[in-house]
């Protein structure tokens, strides 16, 4: 369960990142949604043997 929370929230900040790219907002604000989006997505994939399997 949680790992698809995971899972949804990486796609949300994924769509986010694109938005900010497309508004042209600063490196900075595109590079931290990234880091986040690319964290979701790893705590979705290690959770998801232990909480799931």
């Amino acid at each position: 369960m949680i790992s698809m929370v995971l899972f949804a929230l990486a796609g949300l900040l994924i769509g986010g990142v694109l938005q900010l790219v497309r508004s042209q907002a600063t490196k900075f604000s595109i590079g931290i949604t990234a880091v986040l989006a690319v964290l979701a997505a790893a705590g979705g994939f290690a959770w998801w043997p232990s909480g799931e399997a």
